[in-house]
């Protein structure tokens, strides 16, 4: 995050724009809008200025910018052609630890300015950085579409209500609780087609059924995906927002993290190789605690819950402990992964059967149907395969399948550090070794794999430093 997004009120306080075009034009009709007070600096103004100074809207003086004119001021734009007086401004202004916008020059700015989707007092704010201004509008042309004028309404009649039912909620969590609910309702639909006198009665009738206790809480146990961010659920991300702790896994991507709602406590139950931060007994009663504290509990899990996710077992110890949950399918990391490799796991000249299987060492061994895997015309898909991989490979070769079998090894995949590594059971080994391969990675093996570089569409910025 370069920059800290924060919304500033300038209402009655004296803003300085030094410039007398356009742009310049533009800012003070964005600083006016937001209740400034506003000086314009600048020897001539444009026919948009001039009339805001002959209605009294602006403080005009007829001059070039000196640094007398900061007295006073809570922030600063500098919106002249002139770069020598722009950055004049800005050496100015950081002196004086005043807020400094210039326009078109983020080099120049202790702040940007974003583009704004103004649904007062619903405010959307979206910036590029100054690195795409374009980009940040088209971003909120689409966002236009989706938040309607309705929101700003709604927001407006919602607050006559906060006093009613901050006294009918002792509790914080009750009131959130309580407001989630409301405006996921009846309650908006009644305002947005105008009809205020039944959302209020709704409203009120919804306070006078409540109670001030919290209701028993719930988990979600949902799927992650792969690790791409834009392979989630649209139910997924609704609950992510709505959940008032997250036990979450190792293979959850940060990006995706940072989607869950941002006052959510967090809790790692990762598990690495030989290295376990909480049993699984352990995650399955926290989650049963949880929730029975009254909390709403995110069981968020990387790929798909029910594939080699342990999940079965967590709902398992939930059900039996009569806590509600409700599991989200994720997209499991051979599909997704396979995919953004460019390898189809069935095909019809190749393959007419997948397997998925998990590739753990215990004590050096990997326990599997040898003889169900060493099959032709199949594709075999190993989870956790990377530290056994020589053993994969040897047992299935050993067990019928030529020492030619393609095979692939995908570390992250489906995200920009995705790698491949492309090569036959017998050449595999070797060449992940010496590629460094890390987790999490997938394993492929079967004659799909040769379809790799005719089909390889998708193309990751890697950085070998790891960045």
């Amino acid at each position: 995050m370069d920059f800290l997004p924060i919304f500033l009120n300038i209402k009655g306080r004296s803003c300085l724009v030094v410039g007398g075009g356009e742009v310049a034009a533009r800012k003070t009709a964005l600083l006016l809008k937001a209740g400034g007070q506003v000086r314009v600096v600048s020897p001539i103004l444009n026919d948009e200025l001039g009339n805001h100074l002959q209605l009294g809207n602006i403080i005009h003086y007829a001059e070039a910018f000196d640094s007398k004119h900061l007295n006073n001021v809570v922030l600063v734009i500098a919106a002249t052609n002139e770069r020598s007086v722009n950055q004049y401004v800005s050496e100015s202004a950081n002196q004086l630890s005043i807020p400094v916008n210039v326009v078109d020059d983020p080099a120049l700015c202790s702040f940007i300015m974003p583009s704004i989707l103004d649904r007062s007092p619903i405010l959307v704010a979206i910036s590029s950085g100054g690195t795409s201004p374009v980009l940040a509008r088209l971003l909120r042309a689409r966002l236009e579409t989706l938040i309607p004028e309705a929101y700003g309404h709604l927001a407006t009649y919602a607050a006559k209500f906060r006093e009613h039912v901050k006294r009918r909620f002792s509790s914080p969590k009750k009131r959130r609780l309580f407001w989630e609910r409301i405006l996921q309702g009846p309650f908006t639909e009644m305002v947005f087609s105008g009809k205020n006198r039944s959302a209020q009665a709704y409203l009120l009738r919804s306070l006078e059924h409540e109670t001030d206790e919290l209701p028993c809480g719930e988990v979600y146990l949902v799927g992650a995906g792969p690790g791409n961010p834009d392979l989630l659920t649209f139910r997924a991300m609704r609950l992510m927002q709505q959940a008032d702790v997250v036990v979450y896994d190792r293979l959850v991507s940060p990006a995706i993290l940072d989607m869950v709602r941002r006052d959510a406590a967090r809790i790692y139950a990762g598990k690495e190789r030989d290295k376990h931060v909480l049993p699984q007994e352990s995650i399955n009663h926290l989650l049963v605690r949880l929730a029975k504290e009254g909390k709403r509990v995110l069981r968020l899990k990387g790929g798909d819950p029910f594939i080699f996710g342990r999940g079965g077992e967590e709902i398992e110890t939930l059900s039996q402990h009569h806590i509600p949950f409700q599991v989200v399918p994720g997209i499991t990391a051979a599909s997704g992964v396979a995919s953004y490799a460019g390898i189809p796991l069935t095909h019809r000249d190749y393959a007419q059967s997948c397997i998925f299987v998990t590739g753990h060492l215990k004590n050096n061994t990997i326990n599997l149907d040898w003889s169900a895997l060493a099959r032709p015309q199949q594709t075999i898909v190993i989870y956790m395969g990377l530290h056994g991989l020589p053993v994969l490979c040897e047992q299935l070769i050993t067990h019928g399948l030529p020492a030619s079998t393609p095979a692939a090894i995908v570390q992250q995949g489906t995200t920009h550090r995705q790698r491949v590594v492309i090569g036959s059971l017998e050449t595999l080994p070797a060449l992940a070794s010496s590629a460094n391969m890390i987790p999490p990675t997938l394993i492929i093996v079967g004659e799909v794999v040769k379809l790799h570089q005719k089909l390889a569409w998708f193309e990751p910025v890697y950085d070998l430093n790891g960045k």
